[in-house]
């Protein structure tokens, strides 16, 4: 797999939660720490993503926020 995105964590699908059009796929990285994608149920279906699959959380944003605690 080559990309040019920067931000490529490598994970495990924890689980997949399908709706009517898309699902909610949550990803767990080494050390426990989720993320959450939302992807259509076709995404799903051509990834051929189940529960304990090995994948590749791709992050691409213009722009990142920075906030602290007043």
């Amino acid at each position: 797999m080559k990309i040019s995105a920067r931000n490529v964590l490598k994970g495990t699908v924890k689980a997949i939660h399908p709706g009517a059009v898309n699902a909610e796929v949550i990803i767990t990285l080494p050390g426990g720490t989720e993320i959450v994608s939302v992807i259509t149920l076709s995404s799903v279906e051509t990834l051929g993503l189940v529960v304990g699959k090995p994948v590749y959380a791709v992050v691409k944003a213009s722009n990142v926020m920075v906030a602290v605690e007043e």
